[in-house]
């Protein structure tokens, strides 16, 4: 049985990035740049108006005539003298002999010319050339997610496709023959099976939205067969249940019989302990204990470091924070305890009901408060270290 802090080490050095792809910007949101984008032009292109108004020569003058009209789209490079302006909306070309534009709302219109009531200063509402970006400048670094307005961003500057990290494929095989899927009756003896809408759900936080689940009968030939399937069409498998040691408890004997190599089982922490993490060249399979709240604790702490380090991200641990905690808290387990709790800017407090086969708490945490291993005791207001998940 290993620590916490070997078994973090493990996963992040057995996890390798995924194959590099080229995806249209359009349907990049999401991934994680797997280069460097350098900005192909100046943005904005030209000097643009920030505002609807006029744009003129600024100078002591304050009535102009006005002699064009430039529209977001049109082209013109009028020129003008110190007592001319021209009709000018936002984001259209500004004439180079111009330098200023006001406002609509501080000009007065009669037929053809303009009174300038309030004098803006100099080059006001100008956008020049490259102001928000410049050509072959840095637009986003590699290993950056890329989000809804990375899109749009690049979409901006004309870039089409990028070259990203491609999503990992994930399975979950979920065993017990006591599980009935949500809808169907109840019958004696059975419940509802919720890890795997769980796991699933918890996959939307980095990206993967299409998990394939599998659900298997307690037999070591079913486990096994159904694993050799996962293993020829997914990067990385979640199994629910199963690892314990328990007469009906098939799937490391399953995965020994696949090839899996064993790279750690059993980790010295609570909730989570007969957690299983191995590997077939670059497939990774986490078996996760059944119990929900264990599964879930096991999947925030180590699948999605693995996940995240596949995606292409650095950072792929969950931060730590420190909070004072509202109350003593004793550990006589000798184990590093995971334990759910709910902070605030001030403090945390350990909420009731920690039990690994229990949800009810879980869903309204949001955090681990983490009691490492050789410490016994917490005094009340004692700073703690916390990993938010929310």
């Amino acid at each position: 049985m290993i620590q916490v802090d070997q078994a973090l080490a493990i996963v992040a050095a057995n996890s390798s990035k995924m194959p590099v792809k080229k995806i249209k910007v359009a349907k990049a949101l999401g991934y994680v740049l797997a280069e460097t984008i350098y900005s192909p032009i100046d943005m904005p292109p030209f000097r643009q108006s920030a505002m609807d108004g006029y744009a003129f020569i600024h100078s002591d003058l304050t009535s102009l005539a006005v002699v064009g009209i430039s529209q977001a789209g049109d082209y013109s490079n009028s020129t003008l003298e110190k007592n001319e302006a021209i009709r000018i909306y936002t984001g259209a070309y500004i004439p180079d002999a111009a330098d200023t534009v006001v406002m609509q709302e501080h000009v007065t219109v009669k037929g053809g010319s303009i009174t300038i009531d309030k004098v803006p200063p100099v080059t006001i509402n100008v956008r020049n050339k490259g102001e928000q970006i410049e050509k072959g400048a840095v637009v986003l670094e590699k290993n950056t997610v890329i989000s809804a307005a990375a899109v749009g961003f690049l979409a901006g500057l004309g870039i089409v496709t990028v070259k990203v990290y491609s999503k990992p494929k994930v399975g979950i095989i979920v065993t017990g023959n006591e599980l009935v899927a949500v809808g169907k009756k109840l019958p004696k003896g059975k419940i509802y099976e919720s890890n795997a809408v769980m796991l699933a759900a918890a996959l939307k936080s980095v990206g993967i939205n299409k998990p394939v689940i599998f659900k298997v009968k307690d037999s070591l030939k079913a486990t096994a067969k159904v694993i050799e399937s996962c293993l020829t069409q997914f990067d990385v498998i979640l199994i629910s249940g199963g690892i314990s040691v328990g007469d009906y408890d098939f799937v490391k004997e399953a995965l020994v019989q696949n090839g899996v190599e064993e790279l750690f089982y059993k980790i010295n922490q609570k909730p989570g302990k007969p957690l299983f993490f191995g590997k077939k060249e670059d497939k990774l399979v986490f078996a996760l204990p059944g119990n929900p709240a264990s599964s879930l604790t096991c999947f925030y702490v180590y699948v999605l470091a693995a996940l995240k380090k596949r995606l292409g991200l650095t950072n792929i641990h969950l931060p730590k924070m420190s909070r004072k905690i509202s109350a003593a808290y004793n550990n006589t387990t000798g184990k590093t305890l995971f334990l759910k709790g709910f902070y605030s800017d001030h403090d945390v407090r350990v909420l009731e009901s920690q039990s690994s086969a229990m949800l009810n708490t879980f869903s309204t945490a949001n955090c681990f408060i983490t009691i490492p291993n050789d410490v016994t005791a917490i005094a009340a207001n004692e700073e703690v270290t916390i990993i938010p998940f929310n």
